[in-house]
């Protein structure tokens, strides 16, 4: 097994770990939280071990916030209770065998820890998708696709480049696909769609204004919206009809945007594949491209 070693002498497993797939659905779910909520959902992320193990009490003078907000904490995202809360996390635990929150580089490091830094970034992030990405609503999201007259893709930023995969992978696959990377342009392109076309909007943040505006605008038009993002309850998810939500593990604000970037290009992958795997017509005039897909025969 490949391993990490952290600057205590930890060793930090790379492989699937249940505890930090489950932090990526609660990842997801905390947008919009109130501030002393959000605070004890950042011990959550932080130190889940910690929390797993102590009382209200021991978990309300840690976050600075009073013992009733640690139990609105849990309701918000998604809990009866405190108590369930803590089930939770036993339950993803599992057989992990160390956790410990990803370290923030310095310009002390050296390469070899900047490369497992980056390395461990991917593996936080894609494993945080696996838990939090809703197959219903990858199901919708092939459905609507499926039956699309054409499909707009907006990004900005880092999440360009993965508009450009989505452009890519479904024009292959016969969707009419355009991505236009003038802000003006998407919008007016996104006002002048109908409801059997389909926007597919990607933002890691959810508040990128450029992004959020073509998404509206698709949205009045009637246009089915697709959101690719990190958390439900952000302006991107609310203006949409289907939400992929990747979660995005609790890392650094130096990594984060690359953990996203990698985990939105998996949930185009999957999207596309999926895409193929219900319509073999597509799947086809993909192989005649040259383009790679799962044997489906």
């Amino acid at each position: 097994m490949l391993h990490i070693v952290d600057s205590i002498g930890n060793y930090v497993p790379m492989r699937d770990d249940p505890l930090r797939r489950w932090l990526g659905t609660v990842q997801a779910q905390t947008a919009g939280l109130a501030s002393s909520e959000a605070k004890v959902v950042e011990l959550l992320l932080d130190d889940p071990l910690f929390v797993g193990r102590s009382t209200t009490a021991q978990v309300a003078a840690r976050a600075g916030v009073s013992a009733p907000s640690v139990v609105r904490a849990a309701r918000a995202i998604g809990f009866a209770g405190f108590a369930e809360l803590k089930l939770e996390i036993a339950r993803a635990r599992g057989t992990t065998e160390f956790f410990a929150p990803p370290r923030t580089l310095t310009s002390t490091d050296t390469t070899r820890t900047i490369i497992d830094a980056s390395v461990r970034t991917g593996i936080d992030a894609l494993t945080a998708l696996g838990g939090a990405i809703d197959p219903g609503a990858l199901d919708q999201a092939v459905s609507a696709i499926l039956g699309a007259g054409q499909l707009l893709a907006y990004g900005a930023g880092p999440s360009a480049t993965v508009v450009a995969d989505v452009v890519f992978r479904l024009r292959v696959l016969g969707v009419r696909t355009a991505g236009i990377t003038d802000h003006e342009s998407a919008v007016i392109a996104a006002r002048l769609l109908d409801p059997h076309d389909v926007v597919v909007a990607v933002s890691s943040t959810g508040r990128t204004e450029m992004t959020v505006a073509v998404a509206d605008a698709a949205a009045t038009a009637g246009a089915t919206v697709i959101a690719v993002t990190n958390q439900y309850r952000t302006p991107p998810t609310d203006a949409s009809d289907i939400a992929l939500v990747v979660g995005g593990a609790p890392l650094s604000t130096q990594m984060a945007a690359a953990g996203s970037r990698l985990a939105h290009l998996v949930a185009i992958d999957t999207l596309a594949t999926a895409l193929a795997l219900r319509n073999p017509d597509r799947a086809t005039r993909a192989e005649r491209a040259g383009i790679d897909l799962p044997d489906i025969t």
